[in-house]
């Protein structure tokens, strides 16, 4: 079956290319070049803090030199008056899975064992305000058979979470038991905007602060969901009467509308739950390159009374929050991007079910629910005149709970809540986080950026879940029984190294591919070691 997939979805894309045009998206390989070159002081970041594909907007000046300057990245086609065109895609993206899944940052294509491909292509219509977006996703999963894991609530696909009074999360181990076919509206919205004040409904991703991986509270992981927002982009803040240029400020509110899988529990009544978000960003003009920023998030039952979520997304010190009924998630933290140095440091502290104990209770146990990741991201100039150039990148993600403070409060773990059952997530993968939850993430990545494309060489390790030992072996009445034998010095985790790479055959087409080996050390806290290869290839059209 593996080969008989391999062969359709090639062909099948390359007929699609004869009648399709294409561009990048969001977290794709050229916006994150375009942020390669704003490190490089050649252009500058057109966020501070909230973004999606319509945000994103980069400009670089056609006599700047830079490494892809004889590429055909995303441009804009006039059509008449104000109205231009952007064309999106094709895009297909494939990937191969030997033993176990894995993939994040994907969207609605969830990559299981075996083949797992992912088309996007669109266009986006701009003009006098108006901004129209249509960019669907198709997704594809051979979903080949592997050994699940045990668990405390447990159905056949594998809830594998469930700790104390909780009952278990929405992050299937499998989805479903045979090869699958999925789709979303992706990246489509319609939305207005005059100057920098902005409106807009539809589904596009959202990605949450500086993060390179793993964005905590809200990045591309899961498949996209309807939405409803308005705020400012990036805007200057001149104070009048003294004629002061004080920096840029960043707002964006949010609600939309979050659906759990086919595979957490027969109650059509629970199906949706309501998320509610407002990000805000400051960048001192007094101090060049920072920015602080300060995000939350809401999920919340899908009734009406969930609609006060939005009055206390402004009340970031009211700690009743619904009185438990409601989860939220803050987070806040800093981004020091500094071009004259090619150097970037960033880092951001979140809490969760911030409501509940008060505030008294998170000041005496302030790791209780903690999470944090911090990075950095250096450029480095190799051969100014052959345009080559390196970058290193480095990320740490902690999303596990104080194994101390477990032991006297509560067991909890980031994206779950005792009374928002699906937990952190939508269609069954996790909102935030493509890691998940509980655990935690080393991540480090060297660039090799050259006219004609990039190689990247990537070496990290994650552990998926050190929370499922910390409920297990904190002792409490109500607890289920796992009945497991687990070790707790020897956590379960994925490791990676490996190879991935673009190149551009001529100015309109590229390719990518990748090789990564990940091993996964005590896969089901057995001491059992699970080899797993992981393969990619894609294709770009770019007009």
């Amino acid at each position: 079956m593996l080969n008989k997939y391999f062969f359709v979805f090639p062909v099948l894309f390359l007929l699609l290319t004869v009648f399709l045009p294409a561009q990048e998206a969001l977290k794709s390989i050229e916006e994150e070049y375009y942020d390669f070159l704003a490190l490089q002081g050649l252009t500058e970041r057109p966020t501070l803090n909230y973004r999606t594909l319509s945000d994103s907007k980069w400009n670089i000046d056609e006599d700047a030199e830079h490494p892809w300057q004889e590429q055909k990245l995303g441009a804009f086609h006039p059509l008449f008056g104000d109205f231009r065109l952007r064309v999106y895609g094709p895009e297909l993206f494939m990937s191969g899975n030997t033993a176990a899944p894995y993939g994040q940052n994907d969207g609605v294509l969830w990559q299981g064992r075996g083949f797992n491909a992912l088309l996007k292509s669109g266009v986006r219509f701009e003009g006098y305000g108006v901004e129209l977006t249509l960019l669907p996703h198709f997704a594809f999963s051979q979903n080949a058979p592997f050994d699940i894991m045990p668990s405390a609530y447990e159905n056949e696909y594998g809830y594998i979470w469930g700790y104390g009074y909780n009952m278990g999360v929405d992050a299937p181990q499998r989805f479903g038991d045979k090869p699958f076919f999925d789709w979303d509206f992706g990246d489509s919205e319609i939305r207005y905007t005059w100057k920098t004040l902005t409106v807009g409904f539809g589904t596009q991703v959202i990605w949450l602060g500086p993060s390179y991986l793993n964005s905590i509270l809200h990045s591309n992981n899961a498949p996209a969901y309807p939405k409803l927002d308005i705020g400012l982009r990036k805007q200057r803040v001149v104070i009048p009467w003294v004629d002061w240029y004080a920096g840029d400020v960043e707002a964006r509110l949010w609600v939309g509308r979050l659906s759990e899988s086919k595979y957490f529990d027969n109650d059509t009544s629970n199906d949706n739950n309501l998320i509610s978000g407002l990000a805000f960003a400051y960048a001192p003009s007094f101090l060049p390159g920072f920015t602080v920023f300060f995000n939350q998030t809401y999920t919340a039952k899908w009734v009406p009374e969930s609609a006060f979520t939005l009055v206390d997304l402004f009340m970031p010190l009211h700690l009743g929050g619904g009185y438990d009924n409601f989860d939220k998630h803050v987070g806040a933290g800093f981004d020091y991007f500094l071009p004259q140095a090619s150097i970037d440091f960033y880092t951001e502290v979140c809490y969760n079910d911030t409501p509940a104990p008060g505030i008294e209770a998170y000041l005496s146990n302030f790791s209780h629910t903690i999470a944090f990741t911090l990075g950095f991201k250096k450029g480095i100039s190799i051969n100014k005149n052959k345009n080559i150039y390196l970058e290193l990148i480095f990320e740490y993600t902690h999303l596990e709970m104080s194994t101390f403070a477990s032991q006297y409060l509560w067991a909890n773990t980031f994206y779950m809540h005792h009374i928002i059952t699906q937990g952190y997530t939508n269609g069954g993968q996790w909102i935030g986080a493509g890691i998940g939850t509980g655990g935690n993430s080393q991540f480090l990545g060297l660039n090799i950026i050259y006219p004609k494309g990039i190689f990247q060489i990537i070496l990290s390790r994650f552990n998926p879940d050190n929370d499922y030992l910390v409920r297990y072996t904190t002792p409490s009445p109500g607890y289920p029984n796992i009945p497991m034998e687990l070790n707790g010095w020897n956590n379960k985790t994925v490791n990676s190294i490996g190879l991935k790479t673009l190149y551009s055959f001529s100015k309109y087409i590229n390719f990518t591919g990748g090789i990564i080996y990940t091993p996964i050390f005590n896969n089901h806290y057995d001491f059992v070691t699970v080899h797993n290869i992981h393969l990619e290839l894609g294709n770009k059209i770019n007009f």
